[in-house]
Protein backbone atom coordinates (compact mmCIF):
# COMPACT_ATOMS: atom_id res chain seq x y z
CA UNK A 1 0.00 0.00 0.00
CA UNK A 2 1.43 3.27 -1.26
CA UNK A 3 1.75 5.99 1.59
CA UNK A 4 -0.29 9.59 0.92
CA UNK A 5 2.87 11.19 0.94
CA UNK A 6 5.15 9.00 -1.31
CA UNK A 7 2.39 9.25 -3.97
CA UNK A 8 3.76 10.70 -7.28
CA UNK A 9 1.36 13.10 -7.90
CA UNK A 10 1.42 14.21 -4.25
CA UNK A 11 5.31 14.54 -4.79
CA UNK A 12 4.86 16.25 -7.66
CA UNK A 13 2.36 18.61 -7.00
CA UNK A 14 4.37 19.83 -3.21
CA UNK A 15 7.30 19.92 -5.06
CA UNK A 16 5.39 22.36 -7.55
CA UNK A 17 3.99 24.58 -5.09
CA UNK A 18 7.41 24.91 -3.44
CA UNK A 19 8.72 26.02 -6.75
CA UNK A 20 5.96 28.66 -7.63
CA UNK A 21 4.85 29.75 -4.01
CA UNK A 22 6.82 32.55 -3.97
CA UNK A 23 5.45 33.91 -6.98
CA UNK A 24 2.04 32.51 -6.92
CA UNK A 25 0.57 32.93 -3.60
CA UNK A 26 1.30 35.93 -1.22
CA UNK A 27 -1.20 37.34 1.09
CA UNK A 28 -2.34 40.09 0.60
CA UNK A 29 -2.26 39.44 -3.49
CA UNK A 30 -0.73 42.71 -5.05
CA UNK A 31 -3.39 44.89 -6.63
CA UNK A 32 -1.38 46.10 -9.24
CA UNK A 33 -0.80 42.51 -10.53
CA UNK A 34 -4.33 41.42 -10.05
CA UNK A 35 -5.67 44.75 -12.03
CA UNK A 36 -3.07 43.69 -14.86
CA UNK A 37 -3.86 40.50 -14.72
CA UNK A 38 -7.90 41.01 -15.38
CA UNK A 39 -6.99 43.72 -17.93
CA UNK A 40 -5.05 41.47 -20.06
CA UNK A 41 -7.76 38.43 -19.59
CA UNK A 42 -9.84 41.13 -21.28
CA UNK A 43 -11.55 43.72 -19.12
CA UNK A 44 -12.19 47.47 -19.57
CA UNK A 45 -11.93 48.08 -15.83
CA UNK A 46 -11.35 46.29 -12.36
CA UNK A 47 -12.24 47.09 -9.04
CA UNK A 48 -11.70 45.35 -6.06
CA UNK A 49 -13.89 45.19 -2.63
CA UNK A 50 -13.42 43.05 0.39
CA UNK A 51 -16.39 40.93 0.96
CA UNK A 52 -17.09 42.61 4.58
CA UNK A 53 -17.97 46.16 2.60
CA UNK A 54 -20.59 47.41 4.00
CA UNK A 55 -22.64 48.06 0.62
CA UNK A 56 -22.35 44.15 0.32
CA UNK A 57 -24.82 43.36 3.41
CA UNK A 58 -27.59 41.67 2.03
CA UNK A 59 -25.87 39.74 -0.83
CA UNK A 60 -23.18 38.72 1.51
CA UNK A 61 -24.91 35.43 2.79
CA UNK A 62 -25.59 34.15 -0.76
CA UNK A 63 -22.37 34.86 -1.96
CA UNK A 64 -20.94 32.79 0.80
CA UNK A 65 -23.31 30.22 0.33
CA UNK A 66 -22.26 30.24 -3.47
CA UNK A 67 -18.35 29.83 -2.34
CA UNK A 68 -17.63 29.93 1.34
CA UNK A 69 -14.01 31.23 0.69
CA UNK A 70 -14.82 34.23 -0.71
CA UNK A 71 -12.73 36.96 0.82
CA UNK A 72 -12.31 39.31 -2.31
CA UNK A 73 -14.36 40.02 -4.84
CA UNK A 74 -13.39 41.70 -8.49
CA UNK A 75 -15.84 43.60 -10.61
CA UNK A 76 -15.32 43.75 -14.11
CA UNK A 77 -16.67 46.27 -16.61
CA UNK A 78 -16.59 45.34 -20.60
CA UNK A 79 -17.31 48.14 -22.72
CA UNK A 80 -20.72 47.60 -25.55
CA UNK A 81 -20.64 49.77 -28.61
CA UNK A 82 -22.81 52.67 -28.38
CA UNK A 83 -24.36 52.88 -32.24
CA UNK A 84 -25.98 48.92 -32.51
CA UNK A 85 -27.89 49.69 -28.95
CA UNK A 86 -29.11 52.68 -30.03
CA UNK A 87 -31.01 51.45 -33.00
CA UNK A 88 -34.35 50.90 -33.20
CA UNK A 89 -33.78 47.78 -34.66
CA UNK A 90 -33.97 46.08 -31.63
CA UNK A 91 -32.24 42.79 -33.27
CA UNK A 92 -28.87 44.64 -33.88
CA UNK A 93 -29.13 46.21 -30.12
CA UNK A 94 -29.55 42.50 -28.69
CA UNK A 95 -26.70 41.64 -30.57
CA UNK A 96 -24.92 43.80 -28.95
CA UNK A 97 -26.19 42.94 -25.56
CA UNK A 98 -25.78 38.99 -26.23
CA UNK A 99 -22.25 39.35 -27.57
CA UNK A 100 -20.82 41.57 -25.01
CA UNK A 101 -22.03 39.32 -22.06
CA UNK A 102 -20.46 36.52 -24.02
CA UNK A 103 -17.34 38.21 -23.92
CA UNK A 104 -17.94 39.00 -20.37
CA UNK A 105 -18.65 35.56 -19.20
CA UNK A 106 -15.25 34.45 -20.94
CA UNK A 107 -13.57 37.36 -19.61
CA UNK A 108 -14.36 36.26 -15.79
CA UNK A 109 -13.57 32.70 -16.86
CA UNK A 110 -10.14 33.37 -18.18
CA UNK A 111 -9.59 35.73 -14.62
CA UNK A 112 -10.09 32.54 -13.03
CA UNK A 113 -8.28 30.44 -14.70
CA UNK A 114 -5.03 32.57 -14.45
CA UNK A 115 -5.66 32.37 -10.54
CA UNK A 116 -6.51 29.13 -10.34
CA UNK A 117 -3.14 28.66 -12.15
CA UNK A 118 -1.25 30.98 -9.65
CA UNK A 119 -3.25 28.50 -6.68
CA UNK A 120 -6.09 31.27 -5.91
CA UNK A 121 -9.18 29.48 -5.72
CA UNK A 122 -11.51 31.67 -7.67
CA UNK A 123 -15.56 31.37 -8.48
CA UNK A 124 -17.12 33.56 -11.84
CA UNK A 125 -20.69 33.59 -11.43
CA UNK A 126 -22.93 33.95 -14.89
CA UNK A 127 -23.04 37.69 -16.35
CA UNK A 128 -26.89 36.94 -16.60
CA UNK A 129 -28.42 33.93 -17.35
CA UNK A 130 -28.12 31.34 -16.44
CA UNK A 131 -29.16 31.75 -12.84
CA UNK A 132 -30.55 30.06 -10.53
CA UNK A 133 -34.01 28.98 -11.75
CA UNK A 134 -35.06 27.25 -9.05
CA UNK A 135 -35.58 30.00 -6.81
CA UNK A 136 -37.38 31.70 -9.19
CA UNK A 137 -39.65 34.14 -8.92
CA UNK A 138 -37.20 35.16 -5.77
CA UNK A 139 -33.43 36.06 -5.66
CA UNK A 140 -32.40 34.14 -8.86
CA UNK A 141 -28.88 35.63 -9.41
CA UNK A 142 -25.55 34.45 -7.29
CA UNK A 143 -23.98 38.46 -6.60
CA UNK A 144 -26.13 41.74 -7.91
CA UNK A 145 -23.00 42.66 -9.97
CA UNK A 146 -24.23 46.27 -9.98
CA UNK A 147 -23.66 46.48 -6.01
CA UNK A 148 -20.05 45.61 -6.50
CA UNK A 149 -19.39 47.52 -9.00
CA UNK A 150 -20.59 50.72 -7.27
CA UNK A 151 -18.69 49.42 -3.87
CA UNK A 152 -15.18 48.80 -6.26
CA UNK A 153 -15.79 52.36 -7.99
CA UNK A 154 -16.83 51.53 -11.30
CA UNK A 155 -19.45 53.69 -11.13
CA UNK A 156 -23.18 55.02 -10.04
CA UNK A 157 -26.34 53.87 -10.25
CA UNK A 158 -28.56 56.72 -12.84
CA UNK A 159 -32.06 57.32 -12.23
CA UNK A 160 -33.03 54.42 -14.87
CA UNK A 161 -31.01 52.07 -12.22
CA UNK A 162 -27.83 51.08 -14.51
CA UNK A 163 -24.57 51.51 -13.56
CA UNK A 164 -22.89 54.37 -14.84
CA UNK A 165 -19.24 54.08 -15.53
CA UNK A 166 -17.07 57.30 -15.39
CA UNK A 167 -15.76 56.88 -18.98
CA UNK A 168 -17.94 54.58 -20.81
CA UNK A 169 -21.23 55.80 -19.59
CA UNK A 170 -24.26 53.50 -19.47
CA UNK A 171 -22.90 51.25 -22.34
CA UNK A 172 -21.12 48.25 -20.37
CA UNK A 173 -21.88 44.90 -19.01
CA UNK A 174 -20.90 44.20 -15.49
CA UNK A 175 -19.16 40.98 -14.27
CA UNK A 176 -18.02 39.42 -10.58
CA UNK A 177 -14.83 37.02 -9.34
CA UNK A 178 -15.10 35.91 -6.34
CA UNK A 179 -11.72 34.89 -4.90
CA UNK A 180 -10.09 33.31 -1.99
CA UNK A 181 -7.46 36.09 -0.74
CA UNK A 182 -7.19 39.27 0.43
CA UNK A 183 -5.81 42.27 -1.60
CA UNK A 184 -2.68 44.77 -0.56
CA UNK A 185 -5.82 47.44 -1.56
CA UNK A 186 -9.19 47.40 -2.27
CA UNK A 187 -11.10 50.16 -4.53
CA UNK A 188 -13.72 52.78 -2.96
CA UNK A 189 -16.56 53.75 -4.59
CA UNK A 190 -16.78 57.06 -6.86
CA UNK A 191 -17.34 60.53 -4.76
CA UNK A 192 -19.28 61.63 -7.65
CA UNK A 193 -22.28 60.10 -9.93
CA UNK A 194 -21.77 60.59 -13.75
CA UNK A 195 -25.00 60.76 -14.02
CA UNK A 196 -26.20 64.26 -15.50
CA UNK A 197 -29.73 64.23 -14.79
CA UNK A 198 -30.77 65.21 -18.28
CA UNK A 199 -34.04 62.85 -18.15
CA UNK A 200 -33.87 61.63 -21.46
CA UNK A 201 -34.28 57.88 -20.26
CA UNK A 202 -37.42 59.28 -18.60
CA UNK A 203 -38.45 60.19 -21.97
CA UNK A 204 -37.57 57.37 -23.98
CA UNK A 205 -38.80 54.41 -21.76
CA UNK A 206 -42.37 53.17 -23.40
CA UNK A 207 -43.81 52.25 -20.03
CA UNK A 208 -43.47 54.93 -18.11
CA UNK A 209 -41.03 52.99 -15.46
CA UNK A 210 -38.61 55.65 -14.75
CA UNK A 211 -40.25 58.39 -13.33
CA UNK A 212 -38.58 62.05 -12.77
CA UNK A 213 -39.14 62.25 -9.42
CA UNK A 214 -36.54 58.87 -9.00
CA UNK A 215 -39.44 56.32 -8.66
CA UNK A 216 -39.42 53.27 -10.79
CA UNK A 217 -41.79 50.93 -11.31
CA UNK A 218 -40.28 47.90 -11.63
CA UNK A 219 -43.29 45.84 -12.76
CA UNK A 220 -43.76 48.20 -16.01
CA UNK A 221 -40.27 47.31 -16.88
CA UNK A 222 -40.33 43.81 -16.49
CA UNK A 223 -43.55 42.97 -18.43
CA UNK A 224 -42.56 44.28 -21.30
CA UNK A 225 -38.53 44.50 -21.28
CA UNK A 226 -38.48 40.72 -20.07
CA UNK A 227 -41.10 39.69 -22.08
CA UNK A 228 -39.30 36.83 -23.60
CA UNK A 229 -37.88 35.95 -20.31
CA UNK A 230 -39.17 34.10 -17.07
CA UNK A 231 -42.39 35.09 -16.34
CA UNK A 232 -43.46 36.57 -19.82
CA UNK A 233 -42.34 33.00 -21.21
CA UNK A 234 -44.29 31.46 -18.52
CA UNK A 235 -46.98 32.94 -19.35
CA UNK A 236 -47.39 32.75 -23.24
CA UNK A 237 -46.94 29.00 -22.83
CA UNK A 238 -50.37 29.50 -20.88
CA UNK A 239 -51.32 31.03 -23.66
CA UNK A 240 -50.99 27.84 -25.44
CA UNK A 241 -52.06 25.89 -22.96
CA UNK A 242 -55.67 27.26 -22.71
CA UNK A 243 -55.90 27.27 -26.18
CA UNK A 244 -58.67 24.84 -27.42
CA UNK A 245 -57.49 25.50 -31.20
CA UNK A 246 -54.89 26.77 -33.31
CA UNK A 247 -57.43 29.61 -34.08
CA UNK A 248 -57.72 30.61 -30.61
CA UNK A 249 -54.14 30.56 -29.77
CA UNK A 250 -53.50 32.58 -33.05
CA UNK A 251 -56.11 34.87 -31.45
CA UNK A 252 -54.16 35.79 -28.64
CA UNK A 253 -50.66 35.44 -30.44
CA UNK A 254 -49.63 36.65 -33.81
CA UNK A 255 -47.73 34.76 -35.76
CA UNK A 256 -44.84 37.49 -34.93
CA UNK A 257 -44.74 37.07 -31.31
CA UNK A 258 -44.42 33.27 -31.99
CA UNK A 259 -41.62 34.19 -34.80
CA UNK A 260 -40.15 36.12 -31.70
CA UNK A 261 -40.34 33.32 -29.05
CA UNK A 262 -38.82 31.24 -31.52
CA UNK A 263 -35.93 33.24 -32.16
CA UNK A 264 -35.64 33.64 -27.91
CA UNK A 265 -35.92 29.76 -27.60
CA UNK A 266 -32.91 29.56 -30.38
CA UNK A 267 -30.50 31.85 -30.18
CA UNK A 268 -31.50 33.85 -26.72
CA UNK A 269 -34.14 36.02 -25.49
CA UNK A 270 -34.12 39.73 -26.73
CA UNK A 271 -34.80 42.45 -24.42
CA UNK A 272 -37.76 44.98 -26.17
CA UNK A 273 -36.55 48.16 -24.83
CA UNK A 274 -33.64 48.84 -22.93
CA UNK A 275 -33.81 52.58 -23.95
CA UNK A 276 -32.89 53.70 -21.13
CA UNK A 277 -29.19 52.77 -22.24
CA UNK A 278 -29.41 53.93 -25.49
CA UNK A 279 -30.60 57.06 -25.25
CA UNK A 280 -27.81 58.11 -22.04
CA UNK A 281 -25.44 60.48 -22.77
CA UNK A 282 -23.51 60.05 -19.83
CA UNK A 283 -20.05 59.38 -19.55
CA UNK A 284 -16.26 61.07 -20.63
CA UNK A 285 -16.46 58.73 -23.80
CA UNK A 286 -19.93 59.22 -24.78
CA UNK A 287 -21.01 62.93 -23.80
CA UNK A 288 -19.66 65.32 -26.01
CA UNK A 289 -21.63 65.12 -29.44
CA UNK A 290 -24.56 65.43 -26.59
CA UNK A 291 -23.44 68.74 -25.35
CA UNK A 292 -22.36 69.94 -28.36
CA UNK A 293 -25.83 69.69 -29.82
CA UNK A 294 -28.35 68.70 -27.16
CA UNK A 295 -31.07 68.70 -30.08
CA UNK A 296 -29.57 67.07 -31.98
CA UNK A 297 -29.18 64.11 -29.72
CA UNK A 298 -32.30 63.92 -29.28
CA UNK A 299 -33.35 64.20 -33.29
CA UNK A 300 -30.63 61.31 -33.86
CA UNK A 301 -31.18 59.06 -31.02
CA UNK A 302 -34.56 59.77 -28.39
CA UNK A 303 -36.85 60.50 -31.05
CA UNK A 304 -36.39 57.67 -33.34
CA UNK A 305 -37.42 55.19 -30.43
CA UNK A 306 -40.23 57.35 -29.32
CA UNK A 307 -41.83 57.17 -32.13
CA UNK A 308 -41.06 53.33 -33.15
CA UNK A 309 -44.34 51.60 -34.28
CA UNK A 310 -44.12 48.50 -31.87
CA UNK A 311 -46.25 46.77 -29.38
CA UNK A 312 -45.87 47.33 -25.45
CA UNK A 313 -46.56 44.64 -23.44
CA UNK A 314 -48.85 46.09 -19.95
CA UNK A 315 -50.44 44.38 -17.07
CA UNK A 316 -54.18 45.58 -17.50
CA UNK A 317 -54.95 48.19 -14.98
CA UNK A 318 -51.15 49.31 -14.02
CA UNK A 319 -49.90 52.59 -14.40
CA UNK A 320 -47.95 51.22 -17.42
CA UNK A 321 -51.16 50.97 -19.37
CA UNK A 322 -52.36 54.96 -18.89
CA UNK A 323 -48.71 55.73 -19.53
CA UNK A 324 -48.95 54.16 -23.19
CA UNK A 325 -52.39 55.07 -24.27
CA UNK A 326 -51.29 58.83 -22.81
CA UNK A 327 -48.06 59.39 -23.74
CA UNK A 328 -47.48 57.30 -26.94
CA UNK A 329 -50.80 56.53 -28.92
CA UNK A 330 -48.81 55.50 -31.85
CA UNK A 331 -47.55 52.25 -30.25
CA UNK A 332 -50.15 49.44 -29.80
CA UNK A 333 -50.66 47.75 -25.95
CA UNK A 334 -50.98 44.63 -25.53
CA UNK A 335 -52.64 43.62 -21.89
CA UNK A 336 -50.72 40.49 -20.59
CA UNK A 337 -50.06 39.04 -16.96
CA UNK A 338 -46.54 39.72 -15.27
CA UNK A 339 -46.52 36.02 -13.97
CA UNK A 340 -44.96 36.99 -10.86
CA UNK A 341 -46.95 34.47 -8.68
CA UNK A 342 -45.17 34.46 -4.88
CA UNK A 343 -44.49 30.52 -3.82
CA UNK A 344 -44.34 31.89 -0.24
CA UNK A 345 -45.87 34.48 2.36
CA UNK A 346 -42.11 35.57 2.12
CA UNK A 347 -41.94 36.18 -1.40
CA UNK A 348 -45.18 37.62 -1.71
CA UNK A 349 -44.32 40.44 1.17
CA UNK A 350 -40.78 41.43 -0.51
CA UNK A 351 -42.29 41.21 -4.15
CA UNK A 352 -45.10 43.85 -2.94
CA UNK A 353 -42.43 47.17 -3.49
CA UNK A 354 -41.50 45.98 -6.34
CA UNK A 355 -45.18 45.11 -7.68
CA UNK A 356 -46.87 48.26 -6.55
CA UNK A 357 -48.40 50.94 -8.71
CA UNK A 358 -48.81 54.82 -7.33
CA UNK A 359 -51.37 55.93 -9.46
CA UNK A 360 -53.58 53.14 -8.75
CA UNK A 361 -52.96 53.88 -5.17
CA UNK A 362 -53.92 57.51 -5.63
CA UNK A 363 -56.29 58.85 -2.82
CA UNK A 364 -56.04 55.30 -0.72
CA UNK A 365 -54.87 55.84 2.77
CA UNK A 366 -55.17 52.73 4.85
CA UNK A 367 -53.10 50.51 7.27
CA UNK A 368 -53.48 46.93 7.01
CA UNK A 369 -52.78 44.33 9.61
CA UNK A 370 -51.56 40.75 8.13
CA UNK A 371 -51.93 37.73 10.16
CA UNK A 372 -50.86 34.35 8.46
CA UNK A 373 -51.42 30.80 9.96
CA UNK A 374 -51.17 27.14 8.84
CA UNK A 375 -47.56 26.32 7.26
CA UNK A 376 -46.11 29.73 7.45
CA UNK A 377 -46.94 31.91 10.07
CA UNK A 378 -45.96 35.67 9.68
CA UNK A 379 -47.45 38.72 10.93
CA UNK A 380 -46.86 41.99 8.64
CA UNK A 381 -48.09 45.58 8.40
CA UNK A 382 -48.62 47.10 5.08
CA UNK A 383 -49.30 51.05 4.97
CA UNK A 384 -50.31 52.96 1.55
CA UNK A 385 -49.94 56.27 1.69
CA UNK A 386 -49.38 59.48 -0.37
CA UNK A 387 -49.14 56.92 -3.74
CA UNK A 388 -46.43 55.33 -1.38
CA UNK A 389 -46.01 52.07 0.23
CA UNK A 390 -44.65 50.62 3.57
CA UNK A 391 -44.00 46.76 3.99
CA UNK A 392 -42.84 46.39 7.88
CA UNK A 393 -42.56 43.17 10.08
CA UNK A 394 -45.07 42.86 12.79
CA UNK A 395 -48.19 44.73 13.67
CA UNK A 396 -47.71 47.92 13.88
CA UNK A 397 -50.06 51.33 14.32
CA UNK A 398 -54.01 51.04 14.09
CA UNK A 399 -55.19 49.19 10.71
CA UNK A 400 -58.19 50.01 8.97
CA UNK A 401 -58.12 46.48 8.06
CA UNK A 402 -57.47 43.44 9.81
CA UNK A 403 -56.99 40.38 7.54
CA UNK A 404 -55.95 36.59 8.97
CA UNK A 405 -55.30 34.04 6.76
CA UNK A 406 -54.51 30.56 6.33
CA UNK A 407 -50.80 31.03 4.18
CA UNK A 408 -51.72 28.48 1.79
CA UNK A 409 -55.50 29.95 1.02
CA UNK A 410 -54.09 33.50 0.88
CA UNK A 411 -51.24 32.41 -1.51
CA UNK A 412 -53.77 30.27 -4.09
CA UNK A 413 -56.08 33.71 -4.09
CA UNK A 414 -53.14 35.80 -4.72
CA UNK A 415 -52.13 33.35 -7.79
CA UNK A 416 -55.53 32.96 -9.11
CA UNK A 417 -55.64 29.54 -8.33
CA UNK A 418 -58.34 30.08 -5.65
CA UNK A 419 -62.02 31.77 -4.68
CA UNK A 420 -61.44 34.54 -2.35
CA UNK A 421 -65.49 34.10 -1.70
CA UNK A 422 -65.20 30.28 -1.03
CA UNK A 423 -61.79 31.23 1.19
CA UNK A 424 -63.93 33.61 3.14
CA UNK A 425 -66.76 31.26 3.50
CA UNK A 426 -64.75 28.51 4.94
CA UNK A 427 -63.09 31.23 7.57
CA UNK A 428 -59.85 30.11 5.65
CA UNK A 429 -59.41 34.10 4.80
CA UNK A 430 -61.14 36.69 7.67
CA UNK A 431 -61.53 40.18 7.48
CA UNK A 432 -62.14 42.55 9.93
CA UNK A 433 -62.72 46.21 9.20
CA UNK A 434 -63.43 47.55 5.83
CA UNK A 435 -64.22 45.20 3.58
CA UNK A 436 -63.71 47.50 0.24
CA UNK A 437 -60.14 48.26 1.37
CA UNK A 438 -59.10 44.87 0.38
CA UNK A 439 -60.35 45.38 -3.01
CA UNK A 440 -58.47 48.86 -3.09
CA UNK A 441 -55.76 46.63 -2.07
CA UNK A 442 -55.58 44.72 -4.85
CA UNK A 443 -56.08 47.09 -6.82
CA UNK A 444 -52.65 48.32 -6.28
CA UNK A 445 -51.17 45.22 -7.40
CA UNK A 446 -52.71 44.35 -10.97
CA UNK A 447 -50.65 41.08 -12.11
Amino acid sequence: MVKLDEHPTVRHVREEFQRTAAVAWSTPLDADWLRHLCLEAGADDVGVVEINRPELAKDRQDILACFPHTKSLIGLVCRMNREPIRSPSRSVANLEFHHAGDRMNDVARAVVTALEAHGVRAMNPSMGFPMEMDRFPGRIWVVSHKLVAVAAGLGQMGIHRNVIHPKFGSFIVLGTVLIDATMSSYDKSLDYNPCVECKLCVAACPTGAIGADGHFNFSACYTHNYREFMSGFTNWVEQIASSRSAWEYRAKVSDAESASMWQSLSFGANYKAAYCLSVCPAGEEVIAPYLDSPKRHMEEVVKPLQHKPETIYVVAGSDAESHVARRFPEKTLKRVGNGLRPQSIAQFLAGLPNTFQREQAAGLDATYHFTFTGAETRQATVTIRDKTIRVESGHVGRPQLRVVADSRAWLRFIRKEGSLVWALLTRRIRLKGVPKLLMAFGKCFPS
